[in-house]
């Protein structure tokens, strides 16, 4: 498989170039050429299928022909240690608990995918320099990346996060660490870490030094893998006999997420369509209300994660559908709620079901409380542990909640971490000085 440039001003690369150097040469982000359709055969019986057997069939749609099967088989199958289970929460929604991996969150899966194909690439290739894997975060994606590589031979990752935006277990998960792994604390906000690390890729003098690549969802192997739990999710349904007028609603940021289900559907997923449900950062909701994209400085949310002002993965999206605003709007629909709703809905949900959302699946949900059509059934992304944020939840539902064992354990460590501002000079000092 090819993969060519969005910004389409570079020549097409194989899979290792793509995974390897993230960005393209332009800074566009890469897309594969081609997205195979899966048979129908394929999803008559995909609800007798384990969560291992249909993530291998997607697997081999997107890496098949760079990867032997039995590598890849590997590859997907010790990425999934842990189940991405579908739970009601209430009649006619249902939640995808996207947290039962390592860090409790739904990046595990991509990050833990794309640690494994760069280790098979490097094993490839031999000894030689180490591959540096900059990563920027507004929470879970720094603690997935850093666990996900931690103590693997020939790699070293840089963790950007902006200062005092991340919860405190969050901040944890990923500056406890050592080995492998610096945590980098950036005096600024999202956007300037996202900044950096693209801004790293284009020095010539820093790539001629160091091999670079990205952990976050601009490079392939980070977001396509998340098309594996959109398959599953459709096949626990389907099981249960309500994968009829599906609608998944997806707490959106970077957008790396909901790329990967637009990927899925465009797969031959039977999705009816696709919910993009954002905090007050609100920029894909004003560009499917408008056709006009803005983006703009992100503001600090409970919602964290999800604090971003110019969402990279945007991109792809309007590749995919050739930047038809038509076409996009009528698959994708949009909501966007401020902290005071977030935090009514957590409450809410919890009185009315006993299920407990963290703030980020809150808006997943709320979405589909808000734009669920008759006969239709909608599935939420609940994409992290409430316990991560463990503070802001107990506010809102006025109820303790309980720290998983795994979970604590980071918060046993000591804080490591590089303080650095926003300026690209200084960044590209200290990664010179490396």
């Amino acid at each position: 498989m090819k993969y060519y440039s969005t910004n389409r001003a570079t020549p097409v690369v194989d899979l290792e170039e793509a995974v390897v150097k993230g960005l393209a040469a332009d800074r566009g982000l890469f897309m594969p050429e081609t997205i195979r359709p899966l048979p129908k055969e394929f999803f008559d019986t995909i609800d007798r299928l384990s969560f291992h057997e249909i993530a291998c069939r997607v697997a081999e749609a997107f890496f098949g022909e760079d990867i032997p099967k039995e590598d890849l088989d590997r590859i997907v199958c010790d990425t999934l240690a842990f189940d991405c289970p579908v739970a009601e929460v209430e009649d006619r929604i249902y939640s995808l608990e996207l947290f039962h991996g390592p860090t409790l969150a739904f990046k595990d899966v991509g990050a833990r995918f794309m640690a494994r194909l760069l280790r098979y690439f490097i094993g490839k290739r031999g000894a030689g320099r180490t591959v540096n894997v900059l990563v920027a975060t507004s929470g879970d994606t720094g603690s997935a990346v850093a666990n996900g590589f931690l103590g693997v031979d020939g790699i070293h990752v840089y963790v950007l996060y902006p200062k005092g935006k991340v919860s405190p277990i969050q901040e944890c998960q990923f500056t406890t660490l050592g080995r492998n792994v610096t945590a980098v604390e950036v005096d600024g906000v999202f956007d300037d870490c996202q900044r950096l690390v693209k801004s790293a890729f284009m020095d010539s003098e820093l790539c001629e030094k160091m091999t670079l690549t990205s952990a976050n969802s601009i490079n392939v192997a980070r977001f396509l893998p998340q098309a594996f739990y959109y398959f599953n999710a459709y096949a626990r349904m389907k099981a249960l006999g309500k994968a009829s007028e599906l609608v998944i609603s997806v707490p959106s940021g970077n957008f790396g997420n909901i790329t990967a289900g637009l990927f899925a559907h465009r797969m031959g997923l039977p999705v009816k369509r696709f919910i993009a449900a954002n905090n007050s950062n609100d920029i894909f909701y004003n560009y499917l209300l408008t056709g006009t994209y803005s983006p703009k400085a992100s503001v600090q949310t409970i919602a964290n994660a999800m604090d971003v002002g110019d969402p990279s993965n945007f991109a792809r999206i309007l590749d995919l559908y050739d930047n038809s605003h038509e076409r996009i709007s009528s698959l994708i629909s949009g909501f966007a709620y401020p902290d005071s709703r977030i935090r009514l809905t957590m409450h809410d949900c919890y009185a009315a079901t006993g299920y407990l959302l963290d703030p980020h699946g809150a808006c997943g949900y709320q979405a589909l409380k808000d734009g669920l059509q008759p006969g239709e059934t909608g599935i939420f992304l609940e994409t992290a542990h409430p316990a991560k944020f463990k503070e802001t939840v107990e506010a809102a539902v006025e109820a303790p909640v309980a720290i998983p064992d795994r979970l604590a354990a980071f918060m046993n460590g000591e804080k490591q971490s590089v303080a650095m501002n926003a300026d690209f000079s200084d960044f590209k000092d200290f990664l010179m000085r490396q």
